[in-house]
């Protein structure tokens, strides 16, 4: 029944959406290229694309995790194509932005979320010089390369979107390593770019986000911290203790953070440019 406010004419009820062809889809006809897509945000990211109406070109280092993201999305209707290359080797960057071009006629979406060896938990003071400039390097590097790729073809066509995502740690965040800093290259680098390119037709928006507790496990933090995994009490103590760190007291979800990528990619967000999105569920202000 439509819902009626006293005084106002009644509001039509909304019929629950259930088929992707029911509905307007935010990137039809779309070609995103996500590197980094067979890990835990790059896989969601790239699967939120698609269901948008993106063909999605999935790139990373392990041929797997790449094919096995690529048939789920296929499987619920969408479209992927696979390529395994490193986001640091600029030449096999570059030929595989030409390739999309010329098979899918542009790229409209770029998306870095490769790893970049993160060492946190460790004191500044007790890090090694590898461990602290390892990310910044890495991440600044990468981005770069894989950002200048797109914006090349980008402004040859007037018009794209490059996404850039980060823990928003440059705000300050104690115990994280290199990886504020590596966080502050690359805050700069969507600033500088989006100024440079932006008269162009294109856009460059960050996004931060921070402890998802679906990329999360007792192995991974370990491989982080270098030290022992915890025990599951421990760890959930840990996720308690990051949901209570939020203002809303919740910690962002995957879909949350997908749904958030794919509207900033969208016509919808053509008006955001040059900043960053804060989707920590108010970890810190921005």
């Amino acid at each position: 029944m439509p819902m009626r406010i006293p005084g106002r004419a009644p509001i039509p009820s909304v019929p629950l959406i259930t088929n992707r062809r029911d509905r307007i889809m935010l990137l039809e006809n779309r070609n995103a290229v996500v590197y980094g897509a067979g890990g835990s945000i790059g896989s969601a990211v790239a699967a939120g694309f698609a269901r948008e109406g993106a063909r999605v070109f999935l790139v990373g280092r392990t041929r797997e995790s790449l094919e096995r993201v690529a048939k789920e999305i296929t499987g619920a209707g969408g479209r992927a194509d696979v390529s395994v290359l490193d986001a640091l080797d600029e030449q096999a960057v570059d030929d595989h932005a030409r390739s999309v071009v010329e098979t899918a006629g542009s790229i409209d979406i770029s998306f870095n979320l490769v790893g970049a060896g993160d060492v946190q938990g460790i004191p500044l003071i007790d890090m090694t010089t590898a461990d602290f400039s390892r990310p910044i390097v890495t991440r600044a590097t990468a981005n770069f390369i894989s950002t200048r790729a797109a914006a090349r073809h980008m402004v040859e066509q007037g018009s794209g979107v490059i996404l850039a995502l980060d823990s928003g740690s440059a705000v300050g965040s104690p115990m994280m390593g290199g990886t504020g800093p590596a966080d502050a290259a690359t805050d700069t680098l969507v600033r500088n770019l989006a100024a440079e390119i932006g008269p162009r037709g294109v856009r460059v928006v960050g996004i931060w986000t921070a402890g998802l507790p679906e990329t999360l496990s007792p192995e991974k933090l370990a491989a982080v911290t270098g030290g022992p995994a915890m025990d599951d009490a421990a760890f959930q103590g840990l996720l308690q203790h990051l949901d209570g760190m939020r203002m809303t007291r919740r910690s962002p979800t995957l879909a949350q953070l997908s749904a958030t990528a794919a509207f900033l990619a969208s016509d919808g967000a053509g008006a955001i440019t040059g900043t960053f999105v804060n989707v920590t569920s108010g970890m810190f202000p921005s």
